[in-house]
């Protein structure tokens, strides 16, 4: 299992803001679990998500020595990309790119074709730097815009994506909308099509769903798999407040109940847990 936690997910959408610092020690407690990510930031508006304006701070005060856990952080255009490249702490650049052109617009003010080419330029881009670019495909499983969605949409745009070179798919049930049976049909199809990109979940869903989610996808052959604490945040473009992040602990007794291993420190989970209660007042 591939684990990314979402704190910057979990964050973004809270309507106090948390202080830089306590933003910073969160993280660091984070650190010390043994994710194999952390989606700790992003450099998008800060008119559009002021809670990560200080995203730079946040990132220039992490201490990477406590693992060997990487940081990934947002961007939506070139232009955020080339300032999270000035972070030398940054080694992931993760950038949503949605199914839905209604919510393409919504999220980044952009159509889906101006969205892809500048994903293209942030590939070429990434080509001299070294680092990895993660994409994210927003309404994966259906959107409540109307839009049209076919799995046959997802393999169209998983082939554009895989002609210039995109290593890293997460499919990304954005407002809760996918259900298990679409789960398994999306892994048990695309995957197989493209072995060279590496297929992840992003789920947002209600509490009692995700032990279905996760099986779903599991046993459709996935491995990547992104969370948050408590399911705490969500997009806050979407404008569903009641579907947050996968919950990172319902990954954890999914892994215990399906006897999959993996390398987190529980202790240091329940410390970094016990944080967020702090944080975010559950």
């Amino acid at each position: 299992m591939f684990l990314t936690e979402c704190p910057r997910d979990a964050m973004q959408g809270w309507p106090d803001f948390i202080p830089t610092d306590t933003k910073i020690d969160y993280i660091n407690a984070l650190m010390a679990v043994g994710f194999d990510v952390l989606d700790c930031g992003s450099f998008v508006s800060p008119k559009s998500i002021p809670q990560m304006a200080d995203s730079g701070v946040v990132l220039d005060r992490i201490d990477k020595s406590i693992s060997n856990t990487k940081l990934s952080v947002i961007v939506a255009n070139f232009r955020g990309a080339e300032k999270a490249l000035k972070h030398q702490s940054v080694d992931i650049l993760g950038f949503p790119f949605s199914l839905s052109e209604t919510f393409q617009h919504r999220n980044t003010n952009k159509s889906r074709e101006e969205a892809f080419n500048e994903i293209k330029k942030i590939t070429a881009l990434l080509e001299k730097d070294g680092r990895i670019l993660n994409v994210y495909f927003s309404m994966a499983f259906g959107n409540p815009y109307g839009d049209v969605w076919t799995a046959e949409e997802i393999d169209k745009w998983a082939q554009r994506f895989s002609d210039i070179g995109i290593k890293n798919i997460l499919l990304s049930d954005t407002t809760g909308t996918g259900t298990a049976e679409q789960i398994a049909q999306l892994f048990s199809l695309i995957p197989k099509k493209y072995p060279h990109i590496d297929f992840g979940a992003h789920f947002h869903n209600r509490y009692q769903d995700s032990y279905s989610k996760l099986k779903a996808a599991y046993d459709n052959g996935c491995r990547r798999f992104d969370s948050a604490i408590k399911g705490i945040g969500g997009c806050p473009m979407a404008n569903d407040e009641l579907v947050g992040n996968m919950p990172t602990e319902q990954i954890i007794n999914f892994m215990a109940s399906e006897k999959i291993d993996h390398s987190l420190n529980l202790l240091n989970f329940e410390s970094a847990f016990n944080r967020a209660k702090n944080i975010f007042h559950f």
